[in-house]
């Protein structure tokens, strides 16, 4: 694509996916405006950087469409002073939009070739308040403290408890759950030390972070 056209093609995204799915606040609409999502698509699949579809990004992942990708962004509300969870750092598309809304970013990936990738392309875009770990948060991840925003990239049949103690006070969680196909993404809010909020936002499908916990299945 010319730069005329992706200038376009970007601009069709957010007026006529982004916009259309009820994401109205300015700041989000802005930033996936100025976020050079083509960067972050493999090659193999640059034509669909800006397509109503999930784009693979190989070892079994996708990056979220982008109505969802804004959808989740919008009710994060993140602030310039807050601390970001990123469980799935995949592309890194979502660590640099994290990264230019936040005061920092701890991003975990299970696949350290990913991490890689993503840490190369943040480089790209001068965004230097990211930490990149590598491990299996499937189940949670209690290794960097509480944060104001939680941003999970990839659906979760159960979802671990230790997550909502890892909100601060006052701090919003994004997360997919359940299974094909009933998923729903829910805004979790903590509102005391044992007391949080659940907004049911939308249903969608999303494949599962690796090594996800699933139901029981019942036998009879």
């Amino acid at each position: 694509m010319t730069d005329l056209n992706i200038d376009q093609a970007r601009f069709n995204m957010v007026e006529q996916q982004v916009r259309t799915w009820d994401v109205l606040d300015q700041r989000v609409l802005d930033l996936l405006s100025s976020t050079p999502r083509e960067r972050f698509v493999p090659e193999a699949y640059r034509n669909l950087a800006f397509a109503d579809v999930e784009v693979p990004i190989g070892y079994g992942q996708v990056m979220m469409t982008p109505k969802v990708e804004g959808r989740m962004l919008q009710a994060l509300d993140v602030r310039p002073g807050d601390r970001s969870l990123e469980i799935g750092t995949g592309s890194g598309y979502i660590t640099a939009c994290l990264g230019k809304l936040s005061e920092s970013v701890v991003s975990v990936e299970i696949e350290p070739e990913l991490s890689r990738q993503a840490r190369q392309r943040l480089a790209g875009q001068e965004i230097e308040n990211v930490v990149y770990q590598i491990g299996d948060a499937s189940g949670g991840w209690t290794n960097d403290g509480q944060f104001e925003a939680i941003a999970i990239t990839g659906s979760l049949p159960l979802l671990p408890e230790s997550y909502k103690h890892q909100l601060s006070i006052g701090g919003r969680m994004f997360v997919i759950v359940g299974q094909k196909p009933v998923m729903e993404a829910l805004l979790i809010s903590r509102v005391g030390e044992q007391s949080w909020t659940t907004q049911s936002l939308f249903e969608t499908e999303l494949p599962a972070l690796r090594n996800a916990a699933r139901p029981s299945a019942f036998i009879f």
